[in-house]
């Protein structure tokens, strides 16, 4: 059995190769995983969004994976998140008691300030706005609905602008920087 944390740097895909058209050619030029896991055999277990990154973990074991992405696992999953403005109590106790979004009410989260964590430069960077100041917060999640994390900061009115996994269950990101793998 083989199991393998992944940094996702931001801008790949969530798989290990991109759209083919009719033809069988490329048509778009976006990397993927298969740009940095040379390990045969393993697979996503659940999903980052393109514009998101931190740890992914990728296995050649069916029921190991099932258990990481089934949302009736209810595996804890820990992100750093970036948002637009200084968040206050009032959005950190919404995004813990649930968010009411279109396809229904998020299940309650760990929501907490923090202080930027010492991670990687973004490239290319986040934007800046001189006035508008931004927040970290970690937020914990035991279900994974499709951009759950930015639909619920932007519903307490503070949109993501940058998200990173940092933990899921007992696996940390630690120090693994962006394309690397362990």
């Amino acid at each position: 059995m083989t199991t393998l944390a992944f940094c996702k740097p931001f801008q790949v895909l969530c798989q290990f190769s991109a759209a083919d058209n009719a033809d069988g050619d490329k048509i778009n030029s976006k990397k993927t995983l298969a740009d940095f896991i040379t390990t045969p055999g393993v697979y996503p277990a659940g999903r980052l969004d393109f514009d998101s990154e931190g740890l992914l973990l990728l296995t050649d074991n069916g029921p190991l994976q099932n258990r990481i992405s089934s949302p009736r696992a209810k595996l804890p999953k820990t992100y750093w998140v970036q948002v637009d403005g200084a968040i206050n109590l009032n959005a950190l106790s919404a995004l813990a008691i649930g968010v009411d979004l279109k396809d229904g009410r998020t299940k309650p989260a760990k929501a907490q300030l923090m202080s930027e964590p010492e991670i990687w430069l973004r490239d290319p960077p986040i934007r800046q706005r001189q006035n508008i100041p931004t927040s970290w917060l970690s937020l914990t999640l035991t279900e994974g609905r499709n951009r759950q994390v930015r639909r619920m900061t932007a519903a307490v009115g503070y949109p993501t602008l940058r998200l990173i996994r940092a933990q899921i269950g007992d696996i940390k990101l630690d120090s693994l920087q962006p394309g690397q793998w362990r």
